[in-house]
């Protein structure tokens, strides 16, 4: 490849995976967003995050940025999970399960465990008809028209949709809670972020 073929693939990888998430709301339903902030924001509980892959990484992440606005969140592996580690769900928690097609064998494993507990399951999935949307309470229809790479099976573009849209979820929750600069120094006093918190009050 020549020089002008690299950034010609970078600059089009950019322009899908940027596209992609612009779309989002035109595939997530108004009526799911508001379910799903409101969802997260009066759980008493934790918030669990599951997926496999990519959707694990994206779950982890998601997890991540729920505990920096003050929603108790966690990672459970789907390997781990049936294996015991569904003991971490409770009644009064959140499921969060991702999974592009919603069939992923490891994730509709969790689906019994979460129903029987009684704890309020959101799916993230491009298929609505597939076993995990049809058994949850809140679906996120996240979906996209193309992945960048040349087979349109590496997920990219869909896997930072994905954590996108948990991104403006978390921020409409900050703002639907009334979340303060002052909280957010209390659990973030490392780093940049922290020095900018502790010393100029975050301006």
């Amino acid at each position: 490849m020549t020089d002008s073929e690299v950034l010609d693939c970078v600059y089009n990888t950019w322009e899908i995976e940027s596209g992609a998430i612009a779309a989002v709301k035109d595939t997530v339903s108004p009526q799911s967003i508001i379910a799903a902030v409101e969802t997260l924001a009066r759980c008493k509980g934790r918030i669990v995050t599951s997926g496999c892959g990519t959707s694990g990484a994206a779950a982890k992440k998601i997890a991540h940025t729920l505990c920096c606005v003050e929603r108790p969140a966690a990672f459970l592996s789907p390997a781990d999970a049936v294996h015991g580690a569904l003991g971490l769900l409770q009644p009064e928690d959140v499921l969060i399960l991702i999974s592009k097609g919603g069939g992923t064998a490891e994730i509709v494993n969790l689906i019994p465990a979460c129903k029987t507990k009684g704890a309020k399951l959101i799916a993230v999935t491009e298929n609505e008809q597939s076993v995990l949307a049809k058994n949850a309470d809140i679906t996120l229809a996240v979906k996209v028209k193309k992945e960048p790479c040349p087979f349109n099976m590496l997920a990219t573009a869909s896997t930072l949709s994905v954590i996108a849209t948990f991104d403006a979820i978390c921020i409409a929750l900050m703002r639907y809670m009334g979340y303060t600069r002052e909280q957010f120094a209390v659990i973030h006093p490392g780093g940049a972020v922290g020095h900018r918190l502790l010393t100029e009050g975050g301006k």
